[in-house]
């Protein structure tokens, strides 16, 4: 245990250090100061933008304007330019009206005012979808400095939590529940009562420092922003005390719109209090720590995680031993007979060796798949590299997506590659159809999916709608890039000369015995992906809770443990299970050890679905369409990737132990 522990100790230790000390291209440190005049290159504004609104009871977003919110004129001037990544993901950031400039405090300032009439249709329309958020529990999420506004509470054991995004308002039901952050506050008591939150108290905290550390000379106040947090209050304004202390906060009464009518006219003030505090024990580099380690659910036993590895590398080494030892002694014993009556005596693997390498039924459908297994393969190891390197941090929006696109994308001459040498080696001649079938089938699957429901996000009028634009950018790298890779992957694979068997293979199959029900090819395929999945459920958990339920994931040096422990289970487990069969003279091993491995995408698909049950509140027909629609490509990749492992494991195991025997 001694060593669990400092092992643990060893690697947070090490991240603590490198996120210390390594800056993202795009995304270094601004100075901040109250003069820049005087102090070239610092800045006294801080912009605040606004991203998109999510909810966890719905999967569709929607942008800030949807909602009538306070807005600026020109809406889509002076917004960042988004990346690919973010797009895809549907994340739009705007610019805001709130004004913030360094150390400046503001005290109850009015942003806008939205008014409601009587029998007005567009202003029933507004407050309807309003009242619809509010119930929905629909979250703003606003950016500082390129940090998330964070909105922290209370939970159990008396703990904060921190969430990066926080509530438009509360609700009230009929019966008197209340919903969400209603609970927080028994002020918001009025049943069948949507109240807005249209106060926020926003506090930053900056690290102050002389500027001898930051290569600059800085003199006066200046500052970079470690924290930004906000507190969200229900205000029945006062207009004659705007400007002052009295007129927002938690003293002033709420406002709750109380019906689902409009029965007279009305208004809504929309305001803001600004205050700053100074940090002097957390820096610039260290800043996203607090939100990390208030994650709801995060808060985890590291010493159990690292403990599970363990526990499964020491039944993955114990399956391997058994498996060596076994192979050696049938090695053996088969190297050493040396008379033709020894020969009629043999039995098990070696039986089949003229069979063992006979080409499977739908040899090219199993090469396309093996193509584009490896290909996500491939590009899940890097990407998985580039997340530990730090690229891919929570700071740099949009980069995780953007890397997936462009590696999967450059991969396709992996796919052809390895599609051709596998379908060659089976001795397939229709090389034309078997490139089309790797640049078109898997990734026309996954593309008509998400155009369907992209479709739907359209309909609905949602912001993770692709505009058309992007949606003709992705056609145009699938078609006009990653097409002709895989073509130019095919060409040499197909110029290189067949991969030899260890073995000939005969004429004529042989007969395959009568098997039991648990050597039948279905208990196999069942059996085999649970190992793997035992190693990856845990930390599934976390992703869909990053996906899900909006929380940032982090824990990228345990993402890599499990995955090399994920890829040496499919391996292990399709291994044993393929000499199992082979000892039962049963060589048709093609099919059955990319299925093996690959029924692990089954036992994900069944989690998805107990955590869509367990740990969601969504309802409704497009949010079960859009969830199980984005799970189910999802799964396809993951099925594709772990199918991969255990094919090619299983044929470099098959040939090696063809390799060493001796064969008349």
């Amino acid at each position: 245990m001694t060593f669990i522990n400092v092992y643990s100790c060893l690697i947070f230790v090490t991240g603590l250090i490198v996120g210390d000390c390594f800056y993202l291209p795009g995304i270094a440190p601004v100075v901040y100061c109250k003069d820049p005049a005087s102090n070239q290159g610092c800045q006294k504004k801080l912009d605040i933008f606004v991203n998109r609104l999510n909810s966890m009871e719905t999967v569709v977003p929607y942008e800030y304007h949807s909602f009538d919110f306070c807005t600026v004129a020109q809406e889509y001037q002076g917004s960042p330019v988004e990346n690919l990544g973010q797009v895809v993901f549907g994340e739009r950031i705007r610019p805001s009206p709130y004004k913030v400039e360094f150390l400046e405090t503001k005290t109850c300032v009015e942003v806008c005012e939205r008014k409601y009439q009587k029998l007005d249709q567009a202003s029933a329309k507004k407050l309807n979808f309003l009242r619809r958020g509010i119930a929905l529990n629909y979250m703003h999420h606003w950016i500082v400095d390129n940090m998330p506004i964070t909105w922290c509470y209370q939970v159990e054991n008396k703990q904060q939590y921190c969430t990066t995004g926080f509530p438009i308002g509360c609700y009230v039901t009929k019966q008197g529940r209340r919903k969400n952050a209603c609970a927080m506050n028994t002020a918001f008591s009025e049943p069948n009562t949507h109240y807005i939150f249209n106060h926020v108290n926003i506090t930053i905290e900056y690290h102050s420092n002389d500027g001898s550390d930051w290569g600059q000379s800085l003199t006066g106040e200046v500052g970079r922003i470690v924290q930004a947090k906000v507190e969200v209050f229900s205000n029945k304004h006062d207009t004659t005390k705007f400007g002052t202390s009295h007129g927002c906060g938690a003293s002033v009464p709420v406002y709750g719109i109380k019906g689902g009518e409009i029965d007279k006219d009305f208004s809504i003030h929309y305001t803001y209090s600004v205050y700053w505090q100074e940090n002097k024990h957390i820096k610039w580099s260290s800043r996203w720590d607090y939100i990390l380690q208030s994650m709801p659910h995060t808060n985890i036993q590291w010493f159990s995680i690292l403990n599970s590895l363990v526990i499964v590398l020491f039944l993955s080494g114990m399956v391997a031993m058994i498996m060596l030892r076994t192979l050696h002694k049938d090695i053996a014993r088969y190297n050493q007979m040396e008379s033709a009556e020894d020969a009629q005596e043999e039995f098990g693997w070696k039986l089949v060796h003229g069979d063992v390498f006979r080409p499977p039924r739908k040899g090219m459908f199993l090469s396309v798949l093996t193509g584009n297994g490896a290909q996500i393969l491939c590009m899940t190891i890097i990407t998985i590299v580039f997340f530990c390197l730090g690229f891919l941090s929570p700071a740099n929006r949009g980069a995780l997506m953007t890397c997936v696109l462009v590696l999967c994308v450059c991969l396709g001459t992996l796919a052809g590659y390895v599609s051709a040498r596998i379908y060659k080696m089976f001795g397939g001649e229709k090389w034309k159809l078997n490139v089309l079938l790797t640049a078109l089938l898997c990734p026309g699957v996954i593309f008509s999916i998400f155009f369907l429901l992209n479709l739907m996000l359209w309909i609905e009028g949602s912001s993770a709608a692709i505009p058309f634009p992007t949606i003709i950018t992705l056609l145009a790298l699938w078609l006009g890039i990653s097409v002709p890779l895989t073509f130019v992957g095919a060409y040499f694979g197909f110029k290189k000369r067949p991969i030899k068997y260890p073995v000939r293979t005969n004429q004529i199959p042989r007969h395959i015995p009568k098997q039991t029900f648990w050597r039948k090819p279905l208990p196999g395929i069942v059996m085999g992906g649970i190992l793997p999945f035992g190693c990856i459920f845990l930390q599934l958990f976390f992703i869909l809770n990053s996906i899900w339920s909006h929380q940032v994931y982090y824990m990228f040096g345990f993402l890599i443990l499990v995955f090399i422990i994920l890829v040496v289970t499919c391996s292990e487990a399709t291994i044993v299970l393929c000499y199992f069969h082979l000892c039962a003279e049963d060589y048709q091993w093609w099919w059955r050890s990319f299925l093996t491995s690959g029924f692990t995408a089954v036992y994900v698909f069944y989690y998805c679905i107990h955590y869509f049950v367990t740990r969601l509140e969504m309802t409704g027909a497009i949010n079960i369409i859009l969830y199980f629609g984005y799970t189910f490509i999802i799964v396809f990749m993951l099925f594709l990737l772990t199918g991969t492992i255990g094919f090619f494991s299983c044929f470099w195991f098959v040939s090696k132990i063809y390799s060493v025997v001796k064969v008349d």
